[in-house]
């Protein structure tokens, strides 16, 4: 079986796709976002990109007394998309919010079996197609009880980069682009992108919005202010976080939560200073009742616990986070943060759509939430340019949403279900935990039984949302394989690949990539490589 990482070329399928006629109808000319920060700003932006030039009004309305939250300062790849779609150039964002480049995530201490104690879960690469096959093949060799290297580390650039702080910026030379994420910080993204929508025709109103009037079909007419004005529109976008005001509040749309899937409901955020090396990945470090992250920004190390309040107090999550940072006796202080965990059932109700932590919320394990604000708003966008704003069209939205927001959490549960810690009550009840859906119940036993998930997982019918090679890096890195003691000799083509081989391919091509912070210093210009999107197959 070949897997190989095939690239799209995002940007240039746009420039060759026919354009078509925006079906947008009539009765769409006033669009009203409320909220700020990332969530309001982003779905603004979206919407100004595609609806301004068909004359459709967009406000923004956000309360000068509420702050923006901030839990997580990381993001997945397709944030490139977000930026390269709006033409900005990450030269004149990522310095005003101190961002930096993320090369994946590392997990640490959250399994116990030697030499799988930590794994990097990468982002994907141009180079991978060289690696992938090997990969897959060792792994699936391994579940089976042959003895080959299998730890993801070794087969991905993006490991080998982040392992030597080096930037996924290639030399101008060299072909292979790395489909990378970022790091920054929230506050200030927020601020940048609000100045952006402003620039685009997006219109502010500094007001903070106390409820809405809802018409005789049970629709949104206009919104109540304390400042006094009455706000109407065509359209609301709900980006009020977790209170919800529209969708939750207003319409009463019902909540489902994944607390029987995932125990974490909290969170502590602490900065640190930073050194002269800058990291390219995000730490996720295993506790006593949850993880902690450390994210590299230029200015400082941003750094939190995401803990659950079944197992211990806020007061012994922050002492257990200052001992981790080593800040016991310091007065640096620490923000404590609610989470509320799992998604409406209607994303969009009646003529309402929820963005952000309106709709839902997974923890910030694997940094999806900008993710959910990208797709659910440019998904919205092309139902309303398709014209079809009746019930047929809400259900299909809604069902793709729920879809994506199903799989990412199935992804987030694996992490904790394959735990090996037995330390505390926290970890054990983790893995024990059998509130696992349907179609993680059968890639689970798909993989014990060593037949192989690559094929379910390249065709969606299983682990939905994410890649093969993510899939074989969590299940690899978590060393779920036979116990040691009972590998056998590799039999056959199992020993196919040598591991020097791919060591010294990597070790050459991490040659051509630079420190992270010299990088930072002098960010390259988007090159023709760097509007490609990597998928794996």
């Amino acid at each position: 079986m070949t897997v190989t990482a095939t690239l799209y070329n995002q940007s240039a399928a746009d420039a060759a796709r026919p354009s078509r006629r925006s079906a947008l109808p009539e009765t769409v000319r006033r669009i009203v976002v409320v909220g700020g920060g990332s969530a309001g700003w982003m779905a603004a932006l979206t919407l100004a990109r595609s609806l301004i030039e068909q004359g459709v009004e967009i406000t923004v309305v956000e309360s000068p007394a509420v702050g923006i939250i901030g839990v997580g300062e990381g993001s997945t790849p397709w944030l490139r998309g977000f930026f390269d779609g709006l033409g900005i150039e990450e030269s004149e964002w990522m310095p005003e919010c101190h961002a930096t480049y993320k090369c994946g995530i590392a997990f640490e201490g959250w399994s116990t079996k030697p030499k799988f104690e930590r794994y990097f879960h990468p982002f994907a690469s141009m180079l991978d197609n060289l690696t992938m096959t090997q990969f897959v093949h060792n792994t699936d060799a391994r579940v089976n009880g042959a003895d080959v290297y299998a730890h993801p580390d070794r087969f991905f650039i993006a490991s080998r980069l982040a392992a030597k702080h080096l930037a996924p910026k290639p030399a101008e030379h060299f072909p292979f682009d790395i489909w990378h994420g970022y790091h920054f910080d929230s506050v200030l993204l927020g601020q940048f992108l609000h100045r952006c929508a402003l620039e685009r025709g997006v219109r502010y109103l500094s007001a903070h919005v106390t409820h809405a009037n809802l018409d005789e079909r049970g629709a949104i007419a206009s919104l109540g202010t304390r400042e006094g004005p009455t706000i109407a529109g065509d359209l609301f976008v709900d980006c009020t976080g977790f209170a919800g005001l529209l969708i939750t509040q207003a319409l009463k749309t019902p909540y489902v939560s994944f607390a029987e899937n995932l125990f974490n409901d909290a969170a502590i955020a602490m900065p640190t200073p930073i050194g002269d090396t800058v990291p390219s990945e995000t730490v996720s470090t295993a506790l006593k009742h949850g993880w902690a992250w450390k994210i590299p920004l230029t200015q400082r190390f941003g750094n939190g616990y995401v803990y659950s309040t079944q197992f211990c107090t806020p007061d012994e999550a922050e002492r257990e986070l200052r001992e981790h940072l080593g800040l016991l006796d310091s007065d640096t202080p620490a923000r404590h943060l609610k989470m509320k965990i799992g998604r409406v059932t209607k994303h969009w109700n009646k003529n309402c759509v929820a963005v952000g932590l309106s709709q839902g919320f997974i923890e910030p394990l694997e940094a999806t939430a900008l993710l959910f604000i990208q797709q659910t708003a440019a998904t919205f966008v092309d139902f309303l340019e398709q014209g079809d704003l009746g019930e047929a069209a809400h259900e299909r939205f809604n069902a793709q949403v729920n879809e994506h927001f199903e799989g990412t959490r199935d992804y987030i549960v694996t992490h904790y279900k394959t735990n090996s810690r037995t330390d505390t009550e926290y970890w054990r009840a983790n893995a024990a935990n059998l509130n696992l859906s349907e179609p993680l119940r059968q890639l689970l036993s798909l993989w014990m039984s060593g037949r192989g998930i690559a094929p379910p997982v390249r065709q969606q019918v299983l682990g939905k949302g994410y890649p093969v090679f993510s899939w074989y890096s969590i299940m690899a890195g978590m060393g779920i394989f036979p116990d040691s003691a009972a590998l056998r000799a590799p039999k056959g083509k199992e020993g196919l690949y040598r591991m020097t081989d791919i060591d010294n391919l990597l070790e050459r091509s991490a040659q051509n990539y630079r420190d992270h912070r010299e990088v930072l210093a002098d960010i390259p210009p988007r090159r023709r490589s760097d509007s490609l999107q990597v998928y794996f197959w």
